[in-house]
């Protein structure tokens, strides 16, 4: 009977297609990867992945396998969610957001106030550029833009974020300011490109400065702020998280179109879970403020109501 971990070795070079790169998702060294792969092999008694000049690729048994072995990584999540139930209000929840909106949720003092309210529940902030897969564990609740990923999803709308064309003081000392949408093919544009290009706000700027000259393009927020702020063109930001920096000045915005939904995610296997949601229930009250304003909600407030995905 081949080993469970075996598989997970596999998968890993699947989706990578190297040793060296499974080896970093799985935090392993690559030789302990080469040997999971070899032993799955030998008990399988066939090649499941071959050599190629840019990695490995998968035999035709190793495509087979691919999807059988993925569904025995869905039992296993299934498993893992299952077993974290069997507790109350206590333990560790990983909550996964983008760094711009986990550093406001850092700098709030939310955590403090739920850490007073739930001493035994510990909140893990997760912050990164991409997407938490909460199918495979990585977070417990998600903080995110748009729709669910997947049907094992539920959520709750706790916010819309207003978004705007944004320049540094020294740009429009240097170049102005449009006076209008039509104006900013006149300027130098920041673009936002990867994920977040899909986002209304980048639509809306290819849209109205489709003539404009393009200096440079930005995968996630952060960067287009610092590119905005060194001064070489103009970009679309979350207004509430580029009004922080006051170098920075709003040339155009914000428009109600372009306002950004967030959401909270859990999955449905976790989202009856003691300390889980109580976590998803706190967010659902107090998270709002500290998204829009930045600040926490007034004490008067903390008596309302708890939601429920």
């Amino acid at each position: 009977m081949f080993d469970w971990n075996d598989l997970r070795h596999f998968l890993a070079v699947a989706r990578s297609g190297s040793l060296g790169a499974a080896a970093r998702a799985l935090d392993v060294s690559q030789s302990t990867v080469q040997r999971r792969l070899a032993a799955l092999e030998k008990e399988l008694g066939r090649a499941l992945v071959m050599r190629a000049p840019l990695g490995y690729t998968l035999t035709s048994d190793g495509q087979r396998l691919l999807a059988q072995a993925e569904q025995v990584e869905a039992a296993a999540h299934a498993v893992q969610r299952n077993a974290a139930s069997a507790d109350e209000l206590s333990g560790q929840v990983r909550v996964a957001s983008l760094v711009t909106i986990g550093q406001r949720i850092l700098r709030s003092g939310l955590l403090e106030r739920f850490q007073a309210k739930y001493p035994a529940i510990a909140i893990e902030m997760v912050l990164g550029q991409g997407l938490a897969d909460l199918a495979k564990g990585e977070a417990d609740i998600a903080i995110r833009g748009g729709g669910p990923a997947s049907n094992a999803l539920v959520g709750r709308k706790i916010a819309e974020l207003p978004w705007g064309a944004y320049a540094s003081r020294g740009f429009i000392e240097r170049n102005g300011k449009p006076a209008t949408a039509a104006d900013l093919s006149r300027f130098g544009i920041i673009q936002l490109a990867g994920d977040i290009e899909k986002l209304p706000a980048s639509r809306w700027m290819k849209q109205h400065a489709a003539c404009a000259r393009t200096v440079a393009r930005c995968d996630n927020i952060p960067s287009a702020h610092l590119a905005v702020k060194s001064g070489i063109g103009i970009a679309m930001l979350p207004s509430v998280y580029a009004s922080e920096d006051k170098d920075l000045v709003r040339v155009i915005g914000p428009l109600a179109e372009l306002n950004y939904p967030i959401y909270l995610f859990v999955h449905r296997d976790l989202r009856n879970v003691g300390r889980v949601r109580a976590v998803f229930d706190f967010c659902v009250r107090e998270l709002k403020p500290v998204l829009v304003t930045g600040t926490l909600r007034s004490e008067h407030a903390q008596g309302a109501v708890e939601q429920r995905p």
